[in-house]
């Protein structure tokens, strides 16, 4: 349906007008042969009875409308037109390109969203008097949740799913006689968190390893913890790190100053990085594949000093 002419300022050049509708043409299309230009909804309306352009009654189908040529559209676009909202005030005119952007944003608008001054919920203004804050907040929480409850339903699917790859791969690992064991995707993105962390770290030389404290009390711990955070290590890593500090978390052949003392002869044959600004090192164990089960610990370990690291 056009807009009423009525509503423009200067005269309306009468190929602008809806033949059907008798109004200024609106989202207007043209006939494929004859070129006739109608209103999308009129032509459209037209069309759903009979198969011919109302003008010259030729054959026509929805599907053969086309858009109307640049220039037309340009000459309508720079038509002056009043609000929408003229009986409720609004003296603004406009070009009508810009109509439906004035409309949105005019003072006059009824459906003019504005937010609610209690809840701050944005309402139709016309809907602001009768607006429940309670009720409205109520329906918001509720749509919330549904939505929530989507995407958890999604991710359980998306979980089972994972699931049942795992074990087609581990099913078709195990049936060629290799570890059917396969990391998930957690356990890859935390790999390759640890492996810039260490790679960020300076090798570090032991000059004596006696200097080695097995037992360090919680405040030195401390403090070699904040120094582990502080270098970027990843929260879950320091937390496991820090746990195996004390030989009592440490593997077979360090457990014990006896044993410590026998094995003596592998330390040089260590892996370590320095922790910064400390007398101290992490033993990782994904930079010591090299030595014995008994010599090192997943993820890896910390030795203090008292001394003797470069």
């Amino acid at each position: 349906m056009g807009y009423d002419i009525a509503r423009f300022q200067g005269e309306v050049d009468e190929e602008l007008i809806c033949p059907i509708c008798s109004g200024v043409l609106e989202d207007p299309l043209q006939a494929p042969i004859c070129e006739h230009v109608f209103c999308k909804t009129c032509i459209n309306e037209w069309l759903s009875r009979q198969f011919s352009c109302p003008i010259d009654r030729g054959p026509i189908t929805r599907n053969e409308l086309k858009p109307v040529p640049r220039i037309l559209r340009n000459l309508l676009s720079r038509l002056l037109i009043t609000c929408d909202n003229t009986s409720l005030g609004c003296t603004a005119v406009v070009k009508l390109e810009r109509l439906e952007i004035h409309h949105q944003g005019c003072a006059h608008n009824p459906n003019r969203p504005v937010p609610c001054e209690r809840c701050r919920l944005i309402v139709p203004k016309d809907e602001l008097e009768d607006h429940n804050c309670i009720r409205e907040v109520s329906l918001m929480l509720q749509r919330q949740q549904r939505g929530i409850n989507g995407i958890l339903l999604a991710i359980n699917e998306i979980r089972k799913d994972i699931g049942l790859l795992k074990s087609c791969i581990q099913e078709n690992i195990g049936a060629a006689g290799v570890n059917p064991y396969v990391p998930t995707v957690l356990e890859l993105l935390e790999e390759d968190e640890t492996i810039r962390w260490l790679n960020s770290l300076q090798r570090a030389r032991v000059r004596h390893w006696g200097a080695m404290i097995s037992n360090p009390e919680s405040a030195l711990q401390e403090i070699v913890r904040r120094a582990l955070t502080e270098s970027g290590c990843p929260s879950h890593l320091t937390a496991e790190l820090m746990g195996n500090a004390h030989e009592r978390r440490w593997p077979s052949g360090l457990s014990t100053l006896e044993t410590r003392q026998t094995n003596r002869r592998y330390y040089k044959d260590y892996v370590c990085k320095r922790i910064p600004g400390r007398e101290a090192v992490v033993v990782m164990a994904i930079d010591n594949r090299h030595m014995n089960d008994d010599m090192v610990l997943e993820p890896g370990l910390v030795m203090i000093f008292a001394h003797s690291i470069e």
